[in-house]
């Protein structure tokens, strides 16, 4: 079954906790604080498989969720990393985010992986918490939790050639005599309903051509079936309009066919208008057809492009047009290949942003918003009255006190964070204690002694 496009929902691993514990053991009267750090969670990661050709596997199931971290132990035991969560793909998949719009990849080699979930950090043990006048910190960093977001996959076929045209124009009996693919042919409109793939060679060059859906007038505002399928013809090197020279079921004109497509293939995308053509008259067998054969050749001529008379049923013109095509998309290739930039093969995770911003919000309320300063809230303990008070600290640290002042704060004014209130106290910013926190903890991994 062919399925081009799905939304679905995944979920990375959250990070496991860190450990609040102390070493007690006879003869070790100072064993100090000795929790381990928590597991990362497992990201959730797309990887383009090339033996995939349809998105079929994810028509009934579409929550996907990464495993999560394990929690650190005492005696510095730290937990393991959740397991990533990978999900092939087929190759000219587009990844978007359902909910911005935002492109966020384009799987186009095999192999290629694109982290769209992050697992979650994992929190941090107690040991990594004792300064100067905190000797035994009696509180451990909470798990991150793993990004969650909904995603649309587009599949956009990787084609050398596309077969275009109006339908019932013999598209599909065409590429099963230019290849071994073997669509559905019928004498009605529409027999076509999804894309079909062939390999043709000429000698020891070969190339894909795509027989695409009939298109019809208005197929780029959804009529037809070209609003679901127009966009397989966008990675292709080249076009071929196939026009029915007989005037097809309805009597068409050919020269109006071949207007009616170009303008819906340069309205769905401007580029498609400037992408290499080739113009393909086809039934010459039929009577008469060699009236609009000449009439569609001036055309073509006028507009600089080849034209080819075939005829898909007796197999008149199909080598020519075979060799040609051919030739056409090696030269096609081999010029964008000499400018093409090379892409990595994996998909590096993205910088974690460390900028926030305070919104006045009236009535002495102020809103903090950001990344790092919301991990800071989500992986506290707040039933810990020493763990809130770490990370009050933590956030004059950071420079949110300084931006709540020029924002306009006072003392004793309400700050929210994440649905979580503090109480605006500029007093904090002299406590010596505050010298001895980071900024941003690094990102805490399974590190010497760990949990399975």
């Amino acid at each position: 079954m062919f399925i081009d496009q799905v939304t679905i929902h995944v979920k990375a691993g959250d990070g496991g906790a860190g450990c609040m514990s102390f070493r007690r053991e006879a003869h070790v009267p100072k064993g100090g604080p000795d929790g381990g750090d928590g597991g990362r969670g497992g990201d959730v990661v797309l990887v383009a498989d090339a033996s995939l050709s349809s998105l079929v596997d994810y028509r009934f199931k579409h929550h996907f969720k990464a495993a999560r971290g394990i929690h650190g132990k005492g005696s510095r035991l730290d937990g393991a990393r959740g397991a990533d969560l990978e999900l092939r793909v087929p190759l000219g998949t587009v990844v978007r985010d359902a909910d911005t719009g935002e492109e966020l990849g384009d799987l186009t080699h095999a192999g290629q992986r694109l982290i769209v979930a992050e697992g979650g950090h994992g929190g941090r043990g107690n040991p990594h918490f004792v300064t100067p006048t905190r000797r035994a910190p009696a509180f451990a960093e909470l798990g991150e939790p793993g990004e969650e977001r909904s995603l649309v996959l587009e599949l956009k076929l990787l084609a050398d050639v596309a077969l275009v045209g109006m339908p019932s124009v013999g598209k599909s009996s065409l590429i099963a005599r230019m290849s071994a693919a073997r669509p559905k042919v019928a004498d009605y409109p529409f027999t076509t309903l999804v894309p079909n793939l062939g390999v043709a060679r000429a000698g020891e060059r070969s190339f894909v051509v795509a027989d695409v859906p009939g298109l019809i007038e208005g197929a780029h505002e959804g009529k037809g079936l070209g609003h679901a399928f127009l966009r397989h013809i966008e990675r292709t090197a080249l076009i071929v309009h196939v026009v029915d020279l007989s005037g097809g079921w309805e009597g068409r004109d050919v020269i109006e066919d071949l207007e009616i497509i170009n303008r819906e293939l340069a309205l769905h995308a401007a580029e498609l208008e400037v992408r290499p053509r080739v113009i393909v008259g086809n039934k010459i067998d039929v009577q008469g057809a060699e009236v609009s054969s000449a009439r569609l050749r001036a055309r073509a001529e006028a507009e600089g492009l080849a034209y080819f008379e075939v005829s898909a049923l007796t197999g008149a013109g199909i080598d020519p047009l075979v060799r040609s095509l051919a030739s056409r998309v090696h030269d096609l290739r081999s010029a964008a290949a000499v400018h093409e930039t090379p892409e990595a093969v994996y998909a590096h995770r993205p910088k974690r942003s460390t900028d926030f911003k305070v919104r006045n919000l009236g009535g002495g309320v102020f809103a903090v918003e950001g990344r790092s300063v919301e991990r800071m809230v989500i992986m506290t303990e707040w039933d810990n009255e020493e763990a809130v008070a770490f990370l009050q600290k933590r956030l004059v640290r950071a420079g949110v006190e300084r931006a709540l002042i020029e924002a306009g704060a006072k003392d004793g004014d309400e700050i929210r964070i994440l649905g979580r209130s503090f109480e605006f106290d500029t007093g904090l910013e002299t406590d010596p204690e505050v010298a001895y926190i980071e900024e941003e903890p690094a990102a805490v991994e399974s590190a010497g002694q760990s949990e399975a």
